[in-house]
């Protein structure tokens, strides 16, 4: 089973995807780097193009010489390369906007991905082109957490979990007129 875990930049993907030990996980960002997986450059969204249809390409040989039952993708954009199932990690705008100012993110990088997390953009990509998808809210929980609420969702404990997709909703949490202004940097 290929699972793709995604979400915003600063939702908590990398850090947690370090404490998994029990199934393989390839980091899709080091791929692309190291392997010059590159189709472009964004120069306004000051970003990379990610050559999906080679990184496709890669995963699809890895995964044929691969023993491994499940294999994790980590990545903002793992759930674009035709995982089983998707799990989406969120978290509130206000939390994400400081998280990323840590992260020494310019403030028009800030902005366009706490847009991005306020009206869903990878949830909604990753409903239109996964099977299953699931969402956990990383906001306030610490990352051991969230590993361990991966680990369920992989080996099937998904009853136990209420992550239907579309369940959180910042739009009823963060003051719109703050966003607009960029007052939350």
């Amino acid at each position: 089973m290929l699972v793709g875990v995604t979400g915003t930049p600063g939702t908590g993907k990398t850090s947690v995807c370090k404490l998994i030990q029990e199934y393989k996980v390839i980091y899709l960002n080091s791929i692309v780097k190291n392997q010059k997986l590159i189709s472009g450059r964004d120069k306004k969204r000051d970003t990379t193009i990610v050559d999906l249809e080679g990184l496709k390409k890669m995963i699809s040989k890895f995964l044929k010489n691969s023993q491994d039952s499940v294999t994790i993708m980590e990545s903002h954009y793992s759930h674009l390369l035709n995982p089983d199932m998707a799990i989406v990690l969120r978290t509130n705008p206000k939390e994400l906007a400081q998280r990323l100012k840590k992260k020494g993110y310019s403030r028009e990088k800030i902005m366009e991905n706490v847009e991005a997390e306020l009206v869903d953009v990878i949830l909604v990509e990753a409903l239109e082109s996964c099977k299953e998808v699931f969402e956990i809210d990383t906001t306030a929980k610490p990352p051991e957490e969230v590993k361990n609420d991966i680990l369920n969702i992989i080996r099937g404990e998904k009853h136990k979990f209420e992550f239907l997709p579309g369940k959180i909703n910042w739009l009823e949490e963060v003051d719109i007129e703050a966003v607009i202004k960029g007052e939350l940097i």
